[in-house]
């Protein structure tokens, strides 16, 4: 496993083998080690955009775990170099690492706006809510600069088709003005993950996203604008965050969000060594105790991928963490049921040809 003499700003500072047994290089920082120069860049490792001439825009899923058919990822990768995201092990189809590479090699699709409307225009397509993104953040920071996802909720509006997203950057709020309009006619949902309110540990565990504060500005924000606000308290991390629970709820709710879930921590595959160095790294001395609850709420492992017990864990702790976020969404009124979204108003979009149809 390599490891980076520090990168700024990273989640990662590791790229793990890809598990489909590619050739592994391991760095050796023994000769330069006194090229402060060098070494200096290094630390500044830069962000690479690279164009993905994708040919479809959007995935279907069938797990059981999740409540979403379909969902549509703008971008591969995520700068937002989140040390537990489940969606690191989706680089190494790229031949890259979970690590590093996850979050410094951001693959963007310029076409996606133009694929989703011919996407909607198949004959045999039954509407449904599509989901931005099912993978990685459809608002991370390279979005100020591409509008990907906002030409994509472009089409979507045309199309009356509806929409969920979910994010944990504030940027969604440049969008009020489509997502507004999409609200009139109940065809969105917006879900803000707050994490922890502590920007201190948010600045080393979520490093490059929007802070506390402003996710629950946006989620002020996008609640008066009168689009559905939810707070996803998401991942859960036993021993770490967990405690917090109470008081990201009592903040949500306070700042406008009208429902709220969680997930526990998750560590699928390539995630778990990028987490557990995360974890050594930065806070030592509170690893072992992190690590063994993780563990208490895995069976002893630190994964389970069984779905029914993969998003909530099993045992005392991982039941205390559901009791704890039952009581407090019930005191703070975010446990209601979602409104559904409406598919019914679907009308398909003007094709990207130019051609209408007749019929």
């Amino acid at each position: 496993m390599s490891s980076h003499p520090h990168a700024k700003g990273r989640g990662s500072q590791i790229d793990p083998p890809n598990r489909f047994g590619q050739s592994y290089a391991v760095p050796d920082f023994e000769h330069i080690e006194h090229d402060a120069e060098y070494l200096e860049d290094l630390r500044n490792l830069k962000t690479e955009y690279i164009p993905d001439a994708a040919k479809s825009i959007v995935s279907e899923n069938d797990s059981p775990d999740v409540p979403f058919r379909y969902s549509l990822n703008p971008y591969r990768g995520c700068m937002h170099g989140c040390s537990y995201c489940y969606a690191r092990p989706t680089h190494e189809y790229l031949g890259l690492s979970a690590g590093l590479d996850f979050e410094t090699k951001i693959f963007f699709k310029p076409d996606a706006p133009k694929l989703f409307r011919d996407w909607l225009n198949r004959p045999n397509w039954e509407p449904e809510t599509v989901v931005m993104s099912g993978v990685t953040d459809c608002y991370q920071p390279i979005e100020r600069e591409h509008r990907i996802t906002r030409g994509c909720l472009e089409v979507a509006l045309e199309a009356r088709v509806p929409i969920g997203i979910v994010t944990k950057n504030a940027l969604v709020t440049r969008d009020i003005d489509i997502l507004s309009e999409m609200a009139k006619h109940s065809l969105v949902r917006v879900a803000l993950s707050v994490t922890s309110l502590d920007q201190e540990l948010t600045r080393v565990l979520e490093p490059r996203t929007s802070s506390p504060q402003a996710r629950l500005r946006a989620l002020g924000e996008l609640s008066n604008a009168g689009i559905p606000a939810v707070v996803m308290a998401s991942p859960m991390i036993p021993g770490l965050n967990d405690s917090e629970l109470p008081a990201i709820l009592k903040a949500a709710s306070e700042a406008g969000a009208s429902y709220a879930t969680y997930i526990l921590l998750r560590l699928p595959l390539t995630v778990q060594p990028v987490f557990m160095e995360w974890l050594e790294r930065c806070l030592p001395l509170k690893r072992e105790l992190i690590e063994s609850r993780i563990r208490a709420t895995r069976e002893g492992q630190l994964s389970n991928a069984e779905f029914g017990r993969r998003m909530r864990g099993s045992g005392v702790i991982a039941e205390q963490i559901d009791q704890t976020f039952k009581l407090f969404a019930k005191r703070y009124g975010l446990d209601r049921k979602y409104e559904p979204l409406d598919a019914s108003q679907f009308r398909p979009p003007k094709p990207s040809s130019g051609q209408l149809r007749l019929f």
